[in-house]
């Protein structure tokens, strides 16, 4: 380590901020926060006889990582709390080394019931209603559709709002599932029971699971089978939380319990959600490292993408297994306080209920830990492999993967999918219509909109292109852009004819570097895996592209059915650029470009 870090650690502020170690290459190893920058920073360091060494009372992670630093940079803020938002944006854009990444939570969908209607209908939100009388019900982290679905079906509850503004019943009355408050058929006093009837389901899922059973036993007896089974699918969706059935506090807490187990180079964190002393749903969320795990980090990033916007129902306490400092408790309810409006307390409980439901949360982690356990050594080790191969700057957990495609210059499309733990992540996918005139363009449009999209879905380990050497570098240049350092490899099929050949286990696929580029024999396990993710990537490509050329064959039916010919609307297309903007001309305008005389 360097005389300047010496002297940039001995000059530091003690006001609060975020704090950036790098190497000597340039690249970034990690992001922290802190109250008082000199003290934190100095906590990692030891300097003896102007010399500097990495503090041995840190982890042997930390040591590992300060041994590389060779300089740090520091952004100041105002307090504490700008402090711990800003640390959680950064680390999300930039993909430290050394830092634990966290997906952003989705916002969890919940049931909502608004009690000043005159008929209230149940129904579905992620956001808060601004109305006092307004009841939640969750959140759900899955299911919430099938329970609301079960309602409507099972009591005769008004199917639609518009039904109760109406003034003649529908076939909902005739098939018995609405009691037409539209002609006064039923008064809101006896509707008020129907509705308290709902509430009794949603709250008490034994319940309605004993209704959705009976209900699949009567259409079985009736022959009815297609339809016993949407009901039998059902009930196995909503027995998702089995498991906690038995659980039934006599205190009526507000709790949300979040456990972390781990082993080797995985982890789970387990998420329970307790309302009014039930446990009405769970997750969990499985986090790869090349390092060891830092709990506290990964506590407080759960903490804040799960409430880092204002939820419907939150809890009134937070139960943590550990967390490194009153301080930090302190800083993450101030956080909560701000952004949920209320005060929210974390406790870290060592007695008692809430500590017996930590080891519930505990208990569920370890068991989802070991049902992945196998089919995780072998894909880590099978990624270990390629990182080894391929000489990458960590192991790929997570890796995003592009491809084009069009037709003759037309139709022009990008795909990106997404391979993370151990699976293909196709709520992550991205489709892209791009407007490059050639495939370099193409892929320079739909990776640069792919890396200024980093703040909002953070960046992979590793990014795969379907192409060459110009691919790599163009994708190199454009991450150096935005400030984010991850791997980047290339795989190209053989070309015979100017044509992919793509004959099945005999093509040789060249694989792409910054410093070298070689072909592996086809049985090679890393070459399949890397052509299984190409292979997907171009099925998804080419998907939108037929997709999205249907659409444009029924729009040139449309023109054609209206009396402009296929040689019109090429002129038209030519010089509007897409049926979009066709649509949006006036007639006049239209008719000027037909009346022109094509130039040969």
């Amino acid at each position: 380590m360097n005389n300047s870090l010496i002297e940039r650690i001995k000059n530091l502020p003690t006001s609060s901020g975020v704090y950036q170690y790098y190497d000597k290459h340039n690249k970034l190893l990690y992001i922290g926060k802190a109250k008082n920058l000199k003290n934190r920073i100095k906590s990692y360091f030891r300097i003896e006889n102007d010399k500097i060494l990495p503090n041995p009372s840190n982890s042997h992670r930390i040591q590992m990582m300060i041994s590389q630093v060779d300089y740090l940079q520091t952004i100041l803020v105002q307090n504490e709390q700008d402090a711990l938002i800003l640390e959680n944006s950064l680390i999300k854009q930039l993909k430290p080394k050394y830092n634990i990444l966290l997906r952003d939570d989705k916002t969890y969908p919940y049931i909502y019931i608004d009690m000043s209607e005159e008929f209230p209908t149940p129904a579905i939100t992620r956001k808060i209603i601004k109305n006092k009388n307004v009841k939640y019900f969750g959140p759900y982290t899955s299911g919430s559709r099938e329970i609301l679905d079960s309602l409507y079906e099972i009591l005769p509850l008004v199917q639609k709002k518009a039904c109760s503004k109406g003034k003649k019943a529908c076939l909902f009355y005739q098939i018995k599932r609405c009691l037409a408050p539209c002609e006064g058929k039923v008064n809101p006093t006896e509707y008020n029971k129907i509705i308290l009837q709902a509430i009794y389901l949603i709250q008490n899922k034994n319940k309605l699971l004993n209704e959705l059973e009976s209900k699949m036993l009567t259409l079985s007896e009736k022959m009815k089978f297609e339809e016993a089974m949407i009901y039998r699918d059902r009930i196995k969706k909503l027995q998702g939380v089995e498991n906690f059935s038995s659980i039934d506090l006599a205190k009526l807490y507000n709790l949300d319990i979040f456990a972390l187990s781990y082993e080797g180079k995985n982890a789970i964190l387990s998420k329970l959600f307790m309302r009014d002393g039930k446990i009405i749903s769970s997750n969990f969320e499985h986090i790869k490292s090349e390092y060891a795990f830092d709990e506290n980090s990964i506590y407080e990033q759960a903490i804040i993408n799960h409430y880092k916007e204002e939820i419907p129902l939150p809890p009134d306490q937070i139960l943590i297994p550990s967390i490194d400092s009153k301080e930090s408790i302190i800083e993450l309810e101030n956080f909560l306080q701000n952004h949920c409006k209320r005060k929210i307390q974390i406790l870290t409980p060592h007695r008692g209920d809430k500590k017996n439901l930590i080891e519930l949360a505990f208990k569920n982690a370890n068991e989802i830990l070991r049902l992945q356990s196998s089919r995780s050594y072998a894909e880590d080790t099978l990624l270990i492999e390629l990182k080894e191969l391929l000489q990458l700057n960590e192991i790929p957990f997570t890796i995003e993967v592009f491809d084009t495609s069009h037709h003759c210059g037309t139709n022009i499309v990008g795909g990106m999918i997404v391979y993370k733990n151990m699976n293909f992540t196709k709520e992550n996918y991205r489709r892209y219509i791009l407007q490059g005139t050639d495939e370099y363009s193409q892929i320079k449009e739909m990776l640069t909109r792919r890396a200024n999209d980093f703040c909002k879905t953070p960046p992979p380990n590793l990014w795969l292109i379907d192409g060459g050497k110009a691919q790599i570098n163009l994708a190199r240049d454009i991450l150096q852009s935005v400030g984010v350092d991850i791997d980047i490899i290339g795989i190209a099929k053989e070309k015979i004819d100017a044509k992919a050949h793509r004959a099945r286990g005999g093509a040789k696929d060249t694989i792409y570097t910054f410093e070298t580029s070689f072909h592996l024999k086809p049985s090679d396990k890393r070459l399949q895996f890397l052509q299984k993710l190409r292979d997907e990537v171009h099925r998804y490509a080419i998907t939108f592209h037929r997709q999205k050329k249907q659409k444009d064959m029924q729009k040139i039916s449309l023109l054609e059915q209206k009396g402009i010919g296929k040689a019109s609307v090429k002129k038209l297309l030519d010089f509007f650029g897409s049926f979009e903007a066709i649509e949006n001309a006036n007639p006049d305008e239209i008719k000027e470009v037909l009346s022109k005389k094509t130039n040969h």
